[in-house]
């Protein structure tokens, strides 16, 4: 299962696509990292032209990696206005070409990604950083920040995800 996780920005688009490798047997499942990155458009320009670039790179990401799923980072609350209505534009062309692709979408807060991550949702950035680099059994943490927390949100859904698939699955062995 591919998971493309999305943090919304108009400036920085971070993105993360995690392949969730399921073991058989003794092996465990994996989350392993297939591509890390971030979208970044020059504040200069037009905000149409900004968003019609981040439109031709979320397609291109849905195109090349073709993920099960859209991970995207809810935009819970932004102090700068302005900043929060690009974030929830990004946040919403990601969510819309998704949807149009018959791709899965979810939205996790950011609280909700601390937690499934670092198990404490008042995690700072570098502590995500490194329990994101712990996760994927990389050499050190993520860079740029961006990336590292598109990451955490796909990590995230794949968590949420092996949760309910352990809730779902009936228990072997288990007699009432």
């Amino acid at each position: 299962m591919f998971v493309l996780g999305i943090d919304p920005g108009l400036s920085r688009c971070g993105y993360g696509v995690i392949e969730q490798i399921r073991g058989s047997g003794a092996q465990r499942t994996r989350n392993e990292a297939v591509a890390l990155g971030v979208v970044r458009t020059d504040p200069a320009e037009p905000q149409a032209v900004r968003l019609a670039a981040h439109m031709a790179e979320l397609q291109n990401l849905l195109g090349e990696f073709q993920p099960s799923v859209v991970a995207v980072e809810r935009v819970f609350f932004q102090v700068n206005v302005r900043t929060a209505i690009g974030v929830a534009q990004v946040a919403g062309l990601a969510m819309a070409l998704a949807a149009a692709a018959g791709i899965e979408v979810v939205e996790y807060t950011p609280t909700q990604i601390k937690q499934a991550i670092s198990g404490w949702g008042g995690a700072d950035k570098d502590q995500m950083k490194r329990m994101v680099g712990e996760l994927l059994a990389l050499p050190g943490p993520p860079e740029p920040a961006d990336a590292a927390d598109a990451a955490a949100v796909a990590l995230c859904h794949l968590s949420q995800a092996s949760w309910q698939l352990a809730a779902a699955s009936p228990r072997a062995g288990l007699r009432a």
